[in-house]
């Protein structure tokens, strides 16, 4: 059974971003030249001794978001300066490409933060990176987005799809864009490595 479950490799996990205030107007990019991708979800946990026992507490969730990428003037990696010197908040998507369910959608994390440290490291002999850490006020949200499709759903958060929105946001899941996860029937199927887009194809969220 094991051998049937595709394992997930780094390569196949990359991140979508765009500025919250540019989602009418410009799809999700693909941040190019990205070499790591740094993605933990966490709860704080507590436990209180009485006299009846131990009693557990935990706190809201954290997440912790962090991407380098050898650096460049793309659009979007001057987006993620914007974002840390001007305090704009951005839209994030962490895409696995070989995880599609039965409609052709990717699987993705949806999230919203701002920029709060880019580190930029110029070595002589090596080529100039980035890292950069985001953080992260509104999700992780799960998901599916296609890549090359204008899409956006609720439950009980918003996801939105890669693609530019048109139109009103009804923000209530009925405008029929992109689908919510469902933990009893969202497993996916594996993708083959002729179906996953390429990063050149991903880029804009047009496969």
């Amino acid at each position: 059974m094991a051998q049937d479950i595709p394992a997930l490799q780094g390569i196949d996990v990359v991140l979508y971003a765009r500025k919250l205030s540019a989602a009418k107007t410009e799809p999700g990019h693909l941040v190019p030249y990205q070499t790591s991708l740094s993605f933990d979800p966490q709860r704080d946990s507590d436990n209180t001794v009485t006299k009846s026992g131990s009693v557990a507490t935990t706190s809201s969730l954290e997440t912790d978001l962090e991407v380098e990428f050898v650096n460049n003037w793309s659009k979007i990696a001057d987006q993620l300066w914007d974002s840390l010197f001007d305090q704009e908040k951005m839209e994030f998507w962490i895409i696995y490409r070989k995880r599609k369910n039965a409609d052709g959608k990717y699987f993705a994390f949806y999230m919203r933060g701002t920029v709060t440290e880019d580190s930029n490291d110029n070595d002589p002999d090596d080529v100039s990176s980035r890292d950069t850490t985001i953080t992260v006020d509104y999700g992780p949200v799960r998901g599916w987005t296609a890549l090359t499709n204008e899409q956006e759903a609720e439950l009980a958060f918003i996801f939105r799809g890669v693609g530019v929105i048109e139109g009103e946001t009804k923000d209530d899941g009925t405008d029929g864009n992109g689908a919510a996860y469902n933990k009893a029937t969202d497993s996916g199927v594996g993708v083959e490595a002729d179906d996953a887009p390429s990063d050149n194809k991903g880029q804009g969220g047009n496969a």
